[in-house]
C-alpha cells in the first residue's frame, strides 16, 4: 500500500507506531518503532507481534489482543518488549482498530510509548505532535479526502480516530 499523506505524519513521528492485520502480523512501522526495537523496517514487516515481546509476556500480549477483538480498542497496557539486542522495556500500548468497507475489523494502529522514556518533556513533545497531526488530517479531509480512494479513506479514518485517542490520554497521570 502507497503512503497517503495522512500516514506520512507517523513516518518520523516521535512514538512508536505500527499497524498490524487481525492476525498480529506487522504491515507497516515507522522509523521510531524500528530504531526503539533495533531493527531494520524490512526485518519488522511480515513478523508476528509476538517477535517483539519476551515469552513471559505472551499471555499480556495475547489478552491486549482478546481485549482489542472484544472492544476495538487497547488502552494504556502495560507490557514488557524485547529488542533485537535481547533487552526489553516497559511499554505502554495503546490501539485503536481498523475496519473495511464492510465494518469487519482488518487490523489496528498501535502506538507504544517506552516508559523508560516518559518524562514531562517527551510527553509535551508528544501532545503537541498528537495536536499537530490530528490538525495536519483535519486540513487533508478539507484539501483532499474527497478524491481519495476507498482505502485511502479507510486509512485516513483509522488514523484519524487514533490521534483522537491519543489527544484523550493523560500521560502526565501514567508517567
Amino acid at each position: 500500500m502507497s503512503q497517503t499523506e495522512a500516514r506520512k505524519t507517523l513516518k518520523d513521528a516521535p512514538v512508536m507506531w505500527r499497524r498490524i492485520n487481525s492476525i498480529g502480523i506487522i504491515l507497516d512501522c515507522n522509523s521510531t518503532y524500528a530504531s526503539g526495537l533495533g531493527y531494520a523496517k524490512s526485518e519488522i514487516i511480515g513478523k508476528p507481534i509476538f517477535e517483539h515481546v519476551p515469552k513471559e509476556a505472551w499471555n499480556e500480549m495475547n489478552d491486549s489482543l482478546k481485549t482489542w477483538f472484544e472492544t476495538g480498542k487497547v488502552t494504556d497496557r502495560k507490557i514488557t518488549f524485547k529488542k533485537q539486542d535481547g533487552s526489553t522495556f516497559d511499554g505502554l500500548l495503546q490501539a485503536t482498530s481498523l475496519f473495511d468497507e464492510n465494518k469487519n475489523l482488518i487490523g489496528s494502529n498501535t502506538v507504544i510509548f517506552d516508559l523508560s522514556k516518559l518524562n514531562d518533556e517527551r510527553i509535551t513533545e508528544y501532545e503537541e505532535f498528537f495536536k499537530e497531526s490530528n490538525n495536519r488530517l483535519e486540513k487533508i479531509k478539507e484539501k483532499e479526502y474527497h478524491q481519495f480512494d476507498k482505502n485511502s479513506k479507510l486509512e485516513y479514518q483509522g488514523l484519524k480516530k487514533m490521534f483522537e485517542m491519543l489527544l484523550s490520554i493523560n500521560l502526565h497521570k501514567l508517567n
